[in-house]
């Protein structure tokens, strides 16, 4: 198993405030900083949390082995949390105003409690930090396209640092114990990411001969493997960068005849297809869109046809809390994006197209694994991240926001489905 490198207590250098403004900037949080230090005291008791102090003393005593917040700039970290809430907690992060020598279990606890953060006495806090999200985010053609590529552009060769030799970003399904559990390790990775794809394929009934459409190219493992079966194969991508490495991927593997990857928005799809699949991109579709996702879905399959899709769930109530405010996530990692419920999924189909819902099944504590295997490679690759030209607050940002989902799905609040759709006989 991988190990994670040290961190550095905080960032190396002073966060580039032309690109982190944020991250640069120590807001001027007036009376918002103590009341965030008092809502550290009272969330770490609840929780159970150890907070530290730079100079070795305790804020909040805990018992052995609990988790451990270590503050590095107090004042700096209850100014970025008085002005921004969690927000501020992930820029707090990324500037090195924290740290932890457990990220993951630390924001696991938190993650299990995330109805009841804040407590009830201090839930009026709510209102100064439920940012809207910005209307520039909105996931029009235009929007939608601007969105992809500020993340999926970024880099393939920062990707292929952390990916396996597949080149999957999405959930992998691992062989379980007797107990259930994933057995999981980076020499597994790239079957389970195979594992995963062929499930989906097997449920969406994929043969040779099959029309398949594909929405969400990645970097074209699915499209390979539905090819291999003699599919053929349209997938639609909004990325630049993954269009050419896929192109590239699907001509060396002899499969140009049978695979056309095209620069395409979802709702631009054209023909008919006897297979519709889609693995984690209805989370980047964004609420107001579901329905033209989900009518698109229903307009190009064809009589008898199937929908595969994998999607990242979160319950109802806190979707429903969370849809209209701007978070760390929005911000920083996949603006414009929702993650939807297995409720909203249904609501919608059912409202807008002639499908419904008729399988599913989770497997939420594979994708932990996943992005543990994932966060570990990163941190072995951290100096060639920096060589590719990404800095510190970015290798920060990555490496919370990996460690945020990996503790996401640790403790249940997430989780991670494969559903098929089919129209009503």
């Amino acid at each position: 198993m991988s190990q994670t490198l040290p961190r550095p207590r905080t960032a190396t250098a002073a966060p580039d405030s032309g690109r982190w403004p944020d991250v640069a900037r120590v807001p001027a949080a007036g009376l918002r900083a103590p009341l965030a230090r008092r809502l550290l005291r009272q969330v770490a008791r609840r929780l159970g949390l150890q907070v530290e102090l730079p100079d070795g003393g305790i804020l909040v005593a805990a018992a052995a082995g609990a988790p451990v917040l270590r503050l590095n700039h107090p004042d700096a970290f209850f100014r970025r949390v008085g002005a921004g809430g969690l927000i501020g907690f992930g820029e707090a992060y990324q500037a090195g105003d924290w740290d932890s020598p457990d990220l993951v279990g630390l924001l696991t606890v938190m993650a299990g409690s995330m109805d009841t953060l804040v407590p009830p006495s201090l839930q009026w806090l709510r209102r100064w930090y439920a940012l809207h999200r910005p209307t520039d985010q909105l996931n029009t053609p235009e929007g939608a396209r601007r969105n992809i590529q500020r993340h999926y552009d970024l880099s393939n060769e920062l990707f292929a640092l952390f990916l396996d030799p597949t080149m999957t970003y999405s959930a992998a399904l691992f062989v379980t114990d007797d107990h259930g559990l994933p057995l999981a390790g980076w020499e597994l990775l790239e079957q389970a990411q195979h594992r995963k794809i062929d499930r989906l394929l097997d449920l969406a009934e994929v043969g040779a001969g099959t029309r398949v459409l594909e929405i969400g190219t990645g970097w074209g493992e699915l499209a390979l493997r539905a090819a291999r079966r003699g599919a053929q194969v349209v997938t639609l991508t909004l990325s630049g960068e993954q269009q050419q490495l896929a192109q590239q991927r699907v001509s060396a593997a002899g499969y140009g005849d049978r695979v056309s990857v095209r620069l395409c928005d979802y709702r631009s799809a054209e023909g008919s297809y006897d297979a519709v699949l889609s693995v984690e991109m209805v989370e980047a579709v964004g609420r107001a869109f579901w329905p033209h996702y989900f009518s698109t879905l229903d307009r190009v399959l064809a009589p008898g046809g199937r929908a595969a899709l994998q999607a990242i769930t979160m319950p109802h109530e806190r979707m429903l809390a969370s849809e209209q405010t701007h978070t760390w996530i929005g911000k920083y990692i996949f603006p414009g994006g929702l993650l939807p419920s297995t409720e909203a999924i249904e609501q919608t189909v059912s409202a807008h197209t002639s499908l419904r819902l008729t399988g599913r099944q989770g497997f939420g504590a594979h994708y932990a694994e996943t992005l543990r295997l994932w966060r570990e490679r990163f941190a072995e690759h951290r100096p060639h991240v920096h060589a590719l030209g990404f800095d510190e607050v970015f290798g920060r940002m990555w490496e919370f926001y990996l460690a945020y989902s990996e503790a996401g799905f640790r403790s249940g609040y997430l989780d991670v489905q494969q559903l098929l759709l089919t129209r009503e006989s």
